[in-house]
């Protein structure tokens, strides 16, 4: 952790997108768990303003995290073009892939979990589609969110768009802490240290 004072004004370090969609009617539901992960950050983060600013078709907010000057996004293209959002946040700051961090929900954990991913495909979620399109790369960092495994039954639109009930989220809700400290780990220790310590965590098998 770094001890130093940082000015926020300063160039960020990261950008932290949390993926979701715009407006109320899609408030609570599973697809909007990056939302609720990232204003979770954003709130335990020094100078934070709240991710309250439009710009780069995002709600933003600069803060610092740990000493390191971080970018939180919430775009507001919707979810199947959330890459025109982050593509032009790290156009405009110069960032690389490996400066980003998305937070995204995944329909095959359980709520209560979550995994940290170093690059790999976007297992059928828009949002992640959008992003590897428009950036050009996978290469980027993951955090998935579970939000409960879908069943069989239903359709994965509808599902995804489907309200977290108050028990599930009282269990999502619990991780956000840990998940903080896993994108905290990522800037001190790196990204494999990361999976290492926090997959074991976000799979609920270390106490």
């Amino acid at each position: 952790m770094r001890f130093f004072n940082v000015n926020p004004g300063e160039h960020p370090e990261y950008i932290i997108v949390g993926l979701g969609n715009p407006g109320q009617r899609y408030e609570n539901t599973r697809h909007n768990i990056g939302f609720k992960v990232v204003d979770y950050i954003d709130s335990r983060s020094a100078v934070s303003r709240g991710c309250k600013r439009m710009l780069h078709s995002s709600l933003c907010d600069k803060c610092v995290l740990d000493g390191y000057i971080i970018y939180n996004v919430k775009p507001q293209t919707f979810m199947n073009n959330s890459g025109m959002a982050v593509q032009d946040v790290m156009s405009y700051y110069k960032m690389s892939p490996k400066q980003l961090i998305v937070i995204h929900d995944d329909i095959t954990l359980p709520a209560g979990e979550f995994r940290v991913k170093n690059g790999g495909s976007a297992g059928g979620h828009n949002g992640l589609k959008s992003i590897i399109q428009h950036i050009g790369t996978n290469a980027f960092i993951r955090i998935r969110v579970g939000v409960g495994v879908k069943p069989a039954e239903w359709d994965m639109s509808k599902y995804v768009l489907s309200k977290i009930t108050d028990e599930e989220f009282a269990l999502i809700s619990d991780k956000f802490e840990l998940i903080k400290k896993a994108v905290s780990s990522v800037f001190n220790y790196g990204i494999e240290h990361t999976l290492k310590v926090y997959n074991l965590i976000g799979a609920n098998k270390v106490d």
